[in-house]
Order: structure tokens, then sequence, then C-alpha cells
């Protein structure tokens, strides 16, 4: 008995019989490097960990006590200088009585709006380079 292996290639959904995988031309996406610096996500959960201490008119000294956490570390987290563990957020967050995907979806909408405008402040710089150019 003749042992037989058959090598088969894998199938693409734009192949046509008898067509092979390099036959196939689909569109390639190149990844584009963003025209500006991203916001760090530290920075950003430390601005809305600020926000929602102020709303919740808490002092840094107490909602530290209350999330066991330093006031210096606290500070050092809403400055953005420090980044927060999971477990420290969810102390935090529970502290300040809100969910840790709150301040995460509201953290990543800040992170968005900044990229936002600047990418629109950098193509309002474009445009006006592009038109004293013309009208030189």
């Amino acid at each position: 008995m003749a042992n037989h292996t058959t090598l088969l290639e894998p199938r693409h959904p734009n192949l046509r019989a008898g067509a092979t995988v390099n036959d196939v031309h689909d569109p390639v996406t190149v990844p584009v490097a963003p025209t500006v610096a991203e916001p760090l996500l530290r920075e950003a959960l430390g601005t809305t960990l600020r926000a929602f201490r102020e709303d919740a008119r808490r002092t840094l000294r107490d909602l530290a006590v209350a999330a066991s956490v330093s006031p210096g570390y606290l500070s050092e987290l809403e400055r953005g200088r420090k980044e927060v563990s999971s477990e420290l957020l969810a102390s935090i967050c529970h502290a300040l009585g809100v969910n840790v995907s709150r301040v995460i979806l509201e953290a990543a909408e800040m992170m968005a709006f900044d990229v936002a405008a600047a990418e629109l402040a950098a193509g309002m710089d474009q445009a006006q380079a592009a038109q004293s150019g013309q009208t030189h």
C-alpha cells in the first residue's frame, strides 16, 4: 500500500478554478503613520480621574484615603506622571462611585478629541502654507 501526501494550497475567496494564492492580486492596505503625536493613555486617565474627583467635590487627600493610596501618588497619577495599575484604577473608581469602564471611555474620548483637534490644526496650517505659496 502506497502512502500519498497531497499538499493543499490554502483557499482564497477570490480564487478562480486552477489558480493559486499567488495569482490573486488583492489591494494592500498600508498603515499610515500618524501625523501628530498621540496623547499618552496615562495622561488621559490622569486628567479624567481628576475631573471625576473634582465633579464629586472630593479632595485629593480624601480620595487617596478612600482608595488606599498616598496623596502624593494619586497626585502623580492625576498629572499623568505615573502609570496606574488596573487594581489601583479599580480602587480609585470604586472610591469615586464610577465604573472603571466609564473612566476608560472618557479618557479614550479625550484622546480621540485631542488627536482630531491636532490633525485639524495641522491641516489648517498646511492649507495656509499652500495658500501663501500660491500668492507669492
